[in-house]
């Protein structure tokens, strides 16, 4: 397993000139993006999921839903694809209207999540990305690193440089009050982990699930948040990357891809929104209203 294998990332603009159509579009709307925050937060939230050049499952057929993944992340040859069984049924999203799915799949095993605290009971689920969006993360020396994390790759112990995102502690402090939050991302667990336990010293992220827990859907490792075990109607995806969250884009939060700009004031920006948004019965109206601006 060679080393960058282990940390899922986008390409940073900085080590890479030469970037694919794909990128060129998130670049330029992450510019478009700064240009207008001065203006307005919010008007800027969904730029990026608009314009990104991923094909979404189609419609008009069962490749609509995800498809059902053991534990260890393989696929289950055969199988239907699976939905979570909310009384309510589940809604995938097309432009802005939902389509309820009325096919009769078969159940997952076991969800993503445990039961529901006592403590977090009626708050809504925040899924947090990690790489790129709180973090940067390089094998490469970085002088002003705040944590170095050892991760042993084939026998032998490699050197991580881990960088943190201005303001990510005020914001996942103020999450933590509001939200019931998840570390979600697609790197392996051995480096995840224990970044994790650096940057989160106040025991914010109830569960963490890494590149296991994703499905590997046309070439990317996809965050199916049907798998959680929570009402999608109360779920909302804090990520970098619109891939992530291709099967459920109604429910995302998308952040720009963050390298090292220390005047960087996205998640600070964030927890106005987020405080509204914990008000909420549930987060579509207030996802969608921002979207149409």
């Amino acid at each position: 397993m060679d080393n960058p294998s282990i940390i899922t990332q986008v390409t940073n603009p900085k080590e890479e000139e030469i970037l694919s159509c794909t990128q060129d579009k998130v670049s330029q709307c992450n510019i478009s993006l700064k240009k207008q925050r001065s203006r307005s937060i919010f008007s800027t939230l969904f730029c990026c999921f608009r314009d990104y050049n991923v094909e979404p499952p189609s419609t008009n057929s069962t490749s609509a839903l995800p498809p059902l993944v053991e534990e260890n992340g393989g696929l289950q040859k055969g199988d239907q694809m699976q939905v979570m069984p909310i009384p309510s049924g589940i809604y995938y999203f097309h432009g802005t209207e939902a389509v309820q799915q009325s096919f009769h799949y078969k159940p997952p095993a076991k969800y993503l999540l445990p039961e529901l605290t006592a403590s977090d009971y009626g708050k809504k689920c925040v899924v947090i990305d990690l790489d790129e969006t709180l973090v940067h993360s390089s094998f490469k020396p970085i002088s002003n690193a705040d944590f170095i994390v050892p991760v042993e790759i084939d026998g032998t112990i490699h050197q991580v440089y881990v960088l943190k995102r201005p303001h990510v502690d005020e914001f996942l402090q103020r999450m933590g009050e509001l939200f019931e939050c998840v570390l979600f991302t697609a790197s392996l667990a051995k480096y995840a982990d224990p970044v994790a336990d650096l940057l989160d010293r106040w025991g914010v992220f109830r569960a963490r699930l890494f590149r296991e827990s994703c499905v590997f859907h046309r070439g990317n490792y996809v965050k199916d948040l049907s798998r959680l075990g929570r009402e999608l109607s109360k779920v909302i995806i804090v990520d970098n990357s619109p891939a992530s969250y291709i099967f459920h884009p109604e429910n995302a939060v998308p952040v720009q891809s963050w390298f090292d700009d220390m005047t960087d004031t996205e998640l600070l920006d964030l927890i106005p929104f987020f405080e509204g948004l914990s008000k909420e019965e549930e987060v579509y109206s207030m996802l969608h209203k921002l979207c149409n601006r």
